[in-house]
């Protein structure tokens, strides 16, 4: 198979779709890979790293897209690229659809296959392809919120981990799972308050057993969260529907509950975001401020290391990515279940349905 790892475009993405050793897997296996020119420099992953393990540099993405049948990429197409895809053409990625129809109907039109790596599922209902990017997410969201909690940067100015005789700074993380348990492990290590909202008991009380003293858990509902933002200094939401919108679980009202100089911290943004007044930001300009509360809402979080996330994607992506190549995406899907799930546009059809409920369209069974 003809595989194409083109350079991201979105604003300030340094990822890339594959690293130089998952490359160099692809073409152990027989298969032809286009990498193209500088793709991977954001990445630390030179042109030559590439050439030495046996791919190809291309110098435009027009050309990656025209010559491969496989797409390999870390965020969605973005307008410029819509035209790119064509028609069975198999484009393995982060979709993330349901916060987006102009993608989605784009998707639909090109007539490609769109297998979204936040979609692929195991019987146990994890997700192995969104797991990697969520455990970066969910540190650097504590990261970024403690930056954005000092004077200068527009909040309260707070030291995140306090002071002999000063109280640390108080992190609510709405949403246990994989984002939500790395933001409070984070948070917790240095040094924070740190309270923990979810639904699952079954999950709170794994939490309550398995996270450092600092750390508790409570019940998520629209009371506990009013409660327990009253003194919250930091924010972080990480709830996740697999596939569909995020929940808007903080309102614009519930602001006012909150003090000025609060960081909320959306990284259910890719789906939506789960705070009412969250809108994405890009790195270049991250946060805003809504009613004295600074919002942090870049959507693409993990390509402010790029090294680590591009290296723990690939880590994760590899083995399906081999899959397809060797069998094609029908044989792959069909042998792996998991993988199925990650198929959400299959020739101009939506088939995953949650996308297609978002949107009021068709939802089709038949690939």
């Amino acid at each position: 198979m003809k595989i194409g790892i083109p350079k991201e475009i979105k604003n300030n993405e340094n990822r890339v779709g594959m690293t130089p050793a998952g490359v160099s897997e692809l073409v152990k296996h027989g298969h032809t890979v286009y990498v193209q020119a500088t793709a991977g420099v954001g990445s630390g992953f030179s042109d030559g790293m590439y050439t030495e393990v046996g791919a190809q540099i291309l110098p435009c993405i027009e050309d990656v897209y025209a010559k491969s049948d496989m797409i390999i990429k870390v965020k969605e197409p973005i307008a410029p690229e819509y035209a790119l895809v064509r028609e069975g053409q198999l484009v393995f990625t982060y979709f993330h659809f349901a916060c987006s129809r102009e993608l989605t109907e784009a998707m639909v039109k090109s007539g490609g296959v769109c297998l979204a790596y936040e979609t692929v599922q195991l019987s146990d209902g994890s997700l192995p392809l969104l797991t990697p990017m969520s455990e970066v997410a969910g540190r650097m969201a504590t990261i970024n919120g403690a930056y954005y909690l000092q004077k200068t940067k527009g909040g309260k100015g707070k030291l995140i981990c306090g002071v002999p005789g000063v109280k640390p700074a108080k992190v609510v993380v709405i949403g246990g799972g994989i984002v939500g348990q790395a933001a409070a492990r984070v948070a917790a290590g240095m040094g924070a308050d740190v309270v923990i909202a979810d639904i699952s008991l079954p999950l709170l009380h794994e939490l309550d057993i398995n996270m450092p003293a600092n750390v508790s858990t409570v019940y998520s509902s629209h009371d506990t969260i009013c409660k327990e933002i009253k003194n919250a200094d930091i924010v972080v939401g990480a709830v996740l529907v697999p596939g569909d919108k995020a929940p808007k679980l903080i309102t614009r009202d519930m602001l006012k509950l909150m003090e000025p100089g609060s960081v909320l911290v959306d990284v259910a943004i890719d789906q939506g975001g789960c705070f009412e007044t969250s809108h994405p930001t890009t790195h270049s300009e991250p946060v805003y401020d809504v009613d004295g509360i600074i919002h942090y809402a870049v959507a693409n979080i993990p390509g402010a290391v790029p090294n680590t996330s591009t290296t723990a994607l690939t880590n994760a992506t590899l083995k399906y990515a081999v899959a397809l190549a060797d069998k094609g995406w029908r044989k792959a899907c069909a042998d792996d279940a998991a993988l199925a799930k990650g198929l959400n546009i299959v020739h101009g059809k939506v088939v995953y349905k949650a996308v297609a409920d978002v949107f009021d369209m068709p939802y089709d069974t038949e690939i």
